[in-house]
């Protein structure tokens, strides 16, 4: 990930974004896993309290920020906040981000403005504020979550889809702006995953939940629904050593759908 020759001595320092529920909480439960140091960040208090407490108990240097990162100024001040409390920063997990069920004549502005700005305008603001953070570690690794929507379209979901399609083209354009500095930006695109976010897009559907999960099983060639765990692992690939030679792409976590 980092070349070990420049960088800071010390655990990898990882920021988290969306990290207090569903797939953001997995990938910093793998990071912690691997000794690195996570900041973690996300607007829940009480469920990000809880998390740090139950990170730092195993054993885990963390610390939690809590803030609505639309804006620059409040990316800039997480990625001040991570470099105050660790001293660096080596990984970068955009994570956080919402959805919107819809097609265009039943996405209103608000819910337009609001999907851009949680998907996409943190994405950048963040990434850009995290880029000479890593370039001064010798390098590191920014890993986006996308969508297998930012693949293939999605019925009813035009600004999710439109955003997640955004977040790909940034880390391809991002990894070819950096790859000379060995910074690493690539993207996982998970399918179905079983998440607070799919509860509620269940939800919206009405109907039996058990029946609609199932049906969505069904039509996912390896017959099942995602765990975050699963995604977790794909980020924690793209962001170690293993992965040194991989910058710019978009790696399926959908159980083969996007192959059909």
């Amino acid at each position: 990930m980092t070349n070990d020759a420049t960088r800071d001595t010390g655990p990898r320092v990882a920021l988290v974004t969306g990290a207090t529920s569903g797939i953001g909480k997995a990938i910093a439960r793998e990071f912690a896993h691997l000794g690195h140091a996570v900041m973690l960040a996300g607007r829940d208090a009480a469920r990000g309290a809880e998390l740090e407490r139950d990170l730092a108990g195993r054993g885990a240097s963390v610390a939690l920020w809590l803030g609505d990162l639309r804006t620059p100024k409040a990316c800039d001040d997480l990625v001040a906040a991570a470099l105050e409390r660790f001293g660096g920063l080596d990984v970068l997990v955009n994570n956080a981000g919402i959805i919107h069920g819809g097609a265009a004549e039943e996405t209103s502005d608000a819910q337009w403005e609001e999907t851009m700005a949680v998907n996409v305008d943190s994405v950048f603001f963040l990434s850009r504020a995290a880029v000479p953070a890593l370039r001064r570690r010798g390098g590191g690794a920014i890993v986006n979550i996308g969508s297998d929507w930012a693949l293939v379209g999605g019925r009813r979901a035009v600004a999710y889809c439109v955003s997640k399609g955004a977040v790909l083209q940034m880390t391809r354009a991002m990894a070819l702006d950096h790859a000379a500095e060995n910074i690493r930006v690539n993207c996982v695109c998970p399918g179905e995953c079983d998440t607070p976010m799919l509860d509620r897009e269940v939800a919206q559907q009405g109907g039996d939940p058990a029946a609609a999960r199932a049906a969505m099983a069904a039509e996912i060639p390896l017959g099942r629904i995602a765990m975050p765990e699963d995604v977790a692992a794909a980020v924690a690939f793209l962001a170690s050593d293993a992965a040194r030679q991989i910058t710019g792409t978009a790696l399926s976590v959908d159980g083969g759908a996007t192959a059909a």
